[in-house]
């Protein structure tokens, strides 16, 4: 059986087929532009896979996941240029006939790492996977299920207590300015410090001040979903900046509840070459097909 992935981005899509062994087949890396551009060349690649059996899409967003709402499969009102209101899973629905998966990006990330624990024979049976890049999100998997029904988490928009030395920057989210995302996503570095993260030597002061609030974040993700594991992705976490977190949340949390050792409870993602999307896609395409063809029998 072939199955499809797709991961939406806000600067690239990766498009895989693979078995039902999750082993990728064949891969493309497609630049986002316009989503009349974008998708045509999602379109383009799966044709030459007309043996594909199901697909599943984990997308960049705000998107509608409520099967009942009248946009489900939409990108809802994303700060992404132009890709507002686009039917997304309509446009993939009218051009192939296929069971389908449609969910958040970081949901597909965070099914995947839930999968490759489970492959390790050292099953997670709940998992928060937050991603911190030019925006901020996370997945929650909890028993093998997302949580979230009328919508996806978006924890990226929770408010924190600011830092000190910090007062000064009013954040960048458009809509809340000093949210997680406004304060700890990415571009933020630019804007204190004028430089890209990747160019701020670990030693700078900024760092500690990310840590401090991404730190908060998994002390909030931690006190209300109790999850076994906390996962760090996206291009601002690296081991060096991930021991930054786990001290300032050993200080923060101050031993409240227990937890397991710091260095198995947040960690990186474990799935290599930064594919725990597309494991997840696969995982949930195969899920979703049986689910369809049991309904037909």
């Amino acid at each position: 059986m072939l199955l499809g992935s797709i991961e939406a981005g806000g600067t690239k899509f990766v498009c895989a087929v693979g078995d039902e062994n999750y082993n990728i087949k064949d891969i493309i890396k497609i630049p986002t532009t316009t989503p009349a551009e974008t998708l045509k060349k999602c379109v383009d690649y799966f044709k030459q896979f007309p043996e594909m059996a199901a697909l599943s899409i984990s997308s960049f967003g705000p998107i509608e996941i409520r099967k009942d709402a009248d946009k489900y499969g939409y990108i809802a009102d994303t700060p992404k240029k132009n890709w507002s209101n686009t039917n997304f899973l309509g446009v993939m629905k009218d051009n192939f006939d296929i069971p389908m998966y449609w969910t958040s990006d970081v949901n597909g990330s965070a099914y995947g790492e839930y999968m490759n624990s489970i492959a390790n024979h050292n099953p997670t049976r709940s998992l928060v996977y937050f991603t911190f890049g030019t925006g901020v999100g996370a997945g929650i998997v909890n028993n093998g299920e997302f949580i979230g029904y009328e919508g996806h988490p978006e924890v990226g928009h929770v408010k924190l207590k600011r830092a000190k030395n910090d007062e000064y920057f009013e954040g960048i989210c458009p809509y809340h300015k000093d949210c997680l995302e406004g304060l700890a996503s990415g571009p933020t570095f630019e804007k204190r410090v004028g430089k890209n993260g990747k160019d701020v030597p670990i030693t700078d002061p900024v760092w500690d001040i990310m840590a401090y609030y991404i730190a908060q974040a998994v002390i909030q993700a931690t006190l209300f979903i109790r999850p076994e594991k906390v996962v760090l992705g996206g291009g601002v976490i690296s081991e060096p900046f991930l021991d930054k977190i786990r001290e300032q949340f050993d200080k923060l949390f101050n031993h409240y509840l227990e937890v397991d050792d710091l260095k198995h409870y947040i960690v990186m993602p474990t799935v290599e070459d930064n594919g725990s999307a597309t494991l997840g896609n696969f995982a949930l395409a195969i899920k979703q097909y049986y689910k369809e063809n049991i309904v037909k029998l």
